[in-house]
């Protein structure tokens, strides 16, 4: 391994952590933009890319999404200079004849919503976890978290649409004074079977 896989390895995995706490930096569109080019470059399900995305900076962007946080979580989100919704499109397989141009897959989709649930919540969240290591390749650190009532997410931001919320990852320059310690991890015997 060379010095720079192990810094990227660190910078990505055995040092990164959940933030809870952010310094006061503000995170610009062109690094907004810069993470979403990089977060959307991970495969997805006939390349479907159903994720889509609410920066959510301002005043009353945030004063939107309050009501929707478990108490928790109130403090961390309204502090961190960016609250990404990820979400994704129920109505994503229309956009698959420019996705994946080799063969016609929306009749899959068209007339089956629980595939299409499926499809999109699964694909979203993976491509949620592409966001989250482009934040820290960036030098950007995340708060992911999922305690926050979805419902009320998809009123506040998505009423009318086919749009409806995943998790919510707080980003921005995390307040390392703030970090809890780390929990445990499951060792490899325990988590893993190889068949």
């Amino acid at each position: 391994m060379t010095m720079s896989d192990s810094s990227a390895i660190a910078r990505l995995f055995t040092e990164a952590r959940t933030h809870n706490g952010w310094l006061n930096r503000p995170v610009d569109d062109d690094t907004l933009r810069q993470l979403y080019e990089l977060a959307r470059m991970g495969p997805t399900s006939f390349n479907g890319s159903p994720m889509r995305l609410v920066f959510v900076r301002s005043v009353q962007g945030k004063e939107a999404l309050r009501p929707a946080l478990l108490p928790s979580n109130v403090d961390k989100t309204m502090s961190a200079p960016v609250c990404a919704i990820i979400a994704y499109d129920s109505a994503f397989w229309t956009a698959l004849p420019m996705l994946s141009p080799q063969k016609d897959f929306t009749g899959l989709f068209r007339d089956n919503p629980a595939l299409t649930e499926e499809t999109a919540f699964r694909n979203s969240s993976m491509q949620g976890a592409y966001l989250i290591m482009a934040a820290r390749a960036l030098g950007l650190d995340c708060g992911p978290m999922s305690g926050f009532d979805r419902a009320a997410v998809d009123e506040a931001f998505f009423a009318g649409s086919t749009w409806r919320s995943n998790f919510l990852c707080n980003l921005g320059h995390g307040d390392p004074a703030r970090l809890y310690p780390r929990n445990p991890r499951l060792e490899v015997d325990e988590a893993c079977r190889f068949a």
